[in-house]
């Protein structure tokens, strides 16, 4: 499995409506055929800080379970992950 990739929710919200043009809902929706598509699943990733009661990490990762797929989503959705956006 490669690294997961890390966004912010508002970076995600914005793919998620990419990724509806693109591909029919069900791929969007259903993991299954989300990992089997393109290639990697969505989680939501939320770490407490315990000592100053606040979230540290509040984000959605990524998880890829192919190489070439995530290679050619990198290249195709680029501008979704961009910080500067």
């Amino acid at each position: 499995m490669s690294k997961p990739i890390e966004i912010r929710h508002d970076q995600w919200k914005k793919l998620l409506e990419r990724l509806e043009e693109d591909y029919p809902r069900s791929v969007v929706y259903i993991r299954e055929k989300m990992k089997r598509k393109l290639g990697f699943v969505e989680r939501v990733h939320k770490d407490w800080d315990e000592e100053n009661q606040r979230w540290r990490k509040n984000c959605v990762m990524l998880d890829f379970y192919n190489e070439s797929k995530q290679t050619f989503f990198i290249m195709k959705y680029s501008e979704y992950l961009d910080d500067q956006n």
